[in-house]
């Protein structure tokens, strides 16, 4: 069936106008019929049209981990998010849609070699015919859903993938040149609660310690690259050849507006 898109009405978060409400938002037209098909194109759909940002944090703005306020946030307030937001968000819209999502505690590598904690980022699980690995909220990753099976590489537009099983964690890893693959998280398939993530949700909004205190993020997949305005560094990578430059504080909040859609 193809959905129609349509203004966003007073009142989306009634189950009724969800879906409505949130297609609405990424643009989408095609089916919603619960296939693997759909997934991928609300996953694209998603990626292509919600920033990945942390734009509140910095503003002393408090990210509540409530399914009402990602959603208020994304769709009504059209702004974007980090991990708990947009994942959340989506395994609203899917659920939904008549997707069976599964939340899912991921734990992200530290520069210093070491491992985040638990529930450091939410990754989700979608079972369908077969179990997919979806993800709209860890920036610049997979844009398709990966087959949730250990040891295949798995091909895509903007880079190769696999999971990997060890010490009984599954690990999301990425290609990267001189045939390394890097990690990307750690995760195991204990269903999990979205209160549970919500002491992680408050440090990473507050510590020293956490990568979305220390400068401000906003970025969005395209079919061909990326764009990220990471501070006052506009950063664009189209075809795999890369520009950045130096913005004004001014010029910056123009870009938000017309590459992101954004008004602070």
């Amino acid at each position: 069936m193809t959905q129609p898109l349509r203004k966003t009405p007073p009142g989306f978060l009634s189950a009724a106008s969800l879906a409505d409400a949130y297609l609405e938002r990424i643009a989408y037209r095609g089916s919603t019929n619960p296939t693997a098909t759909t997934l991928r194109e609300l996953h694209r759909a998603h990626l292509f049209s919600i920033p990945f940002e942390n734009l509140d944090i910095p503003l002393g703005r408090k990210i509540v981990c409530d399914e009402k306020s990602f959603l208020r946030k994304i769709v009504e307030r059209r702004r974007g998010g980090f991990c708990y937001e947009m994942n959340g968000a989506f395994a609203a819209l899917l659920r939904a849609l008549g997707f069976k999502v599964t939340l899912l505690s991921a734990r992200v590598p530290r520069e210093n070699g070491s491992i985040g904690p638990e529930f450091d980022h939410l990754t989700l699980r979608v079972d369908l015919e077969q179990s997919w690995l979806a993800d709209v909220g860890f920036g610049e990753s997979f844009l398709d859903p990966l087959r949730l099976e250990v040891g295949v590489e798995q091909v895509q537009d903007n880079g190769e993938f696999r999971i990997v099983e060890e010490q009984s964690s599954l690990h999301l890893e990425r290609s990267a040149p001189g045939g390394i693959w890097k990690r990307q998280y750690a995760f195991t398939l204990q269903p999990r609660r979205l209160d549970e993530f919500a002491p992680m949700c408050h440090h990473h909004q507050t510590s020293a310690e956490s990568p979305f205190t220390s400068k401000r993020v906003c970025t969005l997949a395209m079919p061909d690259g990326r764009v990220t305005l990471s501070d006052r560094r506009l950063i664009v990578t189209r075809g795999g050849k890369r520009t950045e430059r130096l913005l004004s504080e001014k010029q910056r909040q123009k870009v938000l507006k017309e590459k992101f859609g954004i008004v602070l």
